[in-house]
């Protein structure tokens, strides 16, 4: 079994169907609305765990009703809440979605507690590093707080994987400390400091390149529906995507990267291999409204991968 780490946030998603993305200034009647729990961290720590991980999630939350509910929630997943810290002058984190007819999305989010994840909160959990696997990271707290999960992962000797998000420019120190990065083409643009019509102009093996460029070691660049590319010192190599019908984006990404850290995680299979799993996992989460509520579990996951 994959023992994972997740280090990020806690969110409360608010959903809104629409037939299109609100323009500035716009109103849009909605349809249908859903809320559920979210937070790019929260995701993927829920998304290891129906893949049958191990997962211990550490993150803050408020101590309002919605603070409630993120701990009922991770808990009912089998998650180990024991590091999430209660803080009682910050909301939760809330997240405002529009998901258009055709399953893209648009997302304002309001970090609140979020914040309070400091540097000292996660070295005092120590304990949670040693015992892992891999640590999983992304960028809905401060990054001094991602940097010193970075660094307990590397001084325990287990994989750190990055997801930058949301895209930011990031001090080397921090991808000096990443075992696998995580970009989409947009965050890939932002670390590269150069414009996503650049990087979308790229072709396989400038990817691959730019990204390792970043001095990290091995990078998944995700793909959307295109797949993703798998890249390291031994080449690299496009995993195509899985064929479904797309009813909403959000937290796919998030399925991805839990996908990938399980897979690595368990051992036997190689970064392509993993990305693949990965692949399944997206595309599987497009096919529910939601980000938590769409995550697949192993079993789904293998189905599709029969074919």
């Amino acid at each position: 079994m994959a023992r994972i780490v997740v280090v990020g946030s806690a969110n409360v998603d608010l959903v809104v169907r629409t037939p299109h993305i609100p323009r500035p200034g716009e109103t849009v009647l909605g349809r249908d609305f859903v809320m559920a729990l979210g937070g790019k961290g929260a995701n993927q720590a829920v998304g290891a765990a129906r893949l049958g991980a191990e997962v211990t999630f550490l993150a803050c939350v408020g101590t309002d009703t919605f603070g409630d509910q993120c701990l009922d929630g991770y808990e009912q997943e089998g998650i180990d809440t024991s590091y999430i810290k209660r803080v009682s002058d910050e909301a939760t984190g809330v997240a405002l979605i529009s998901v258009a007819n055709d399953g893209e999305n648009s997302i304002a989010v309001a970090s609140g507690a979020n914040m309070r994840l400091t540097p000292s909160l996660i070295e005092a959990a120590g304990d949670a590093f040693a015992r892992a696997d891999v640590v999983l990271l992304q960028l809905e707290i401060p990054v001094e707080s991602v940097i010193e999960a970075a660094r307990l992962g590397r001084k325990n000797g287990i994989q750190v994987v990055l997801n930058p998000a949301p895209a930011q420019s990031l001090p080397s120190d921090l991808l000096q400390a990443v075992d696998v990065l995580t970009p989409n083409r947009i965050e890939l643009a932002q670390l590269l400091g150069v414009s996503e019509n650049d990087v979308m102009a790229m072709d396989d093996e400038r990817l691959a390149k730019s990204a390792l460029g970043l001095g990290v070691p091995s990078a998944v660049i995700t793909l959307g529906k295109e797949g993703a590319l798998a890249a390291g010192s031994w080449g690299w190599v496009r995993v195509p995507s899985f064929p479904v019908e797309a009813v909403d984006t959000t937290g796919a990404g998030d399925a991805f990267n839990a996908g990938l850290v399980v897979a690595l995680g368990r051992g036997g299979m190689d970064l392509p291999e993993a990305t693949r799993y990965a692949c399944a996992c997206g595309a599987l989460a497009t096919t529910k409204v939601g980000a938590q509520p769409s995550l697949p579990d192993d079993e789904a996951v293998r189905r599709l991968l029969a074919g």
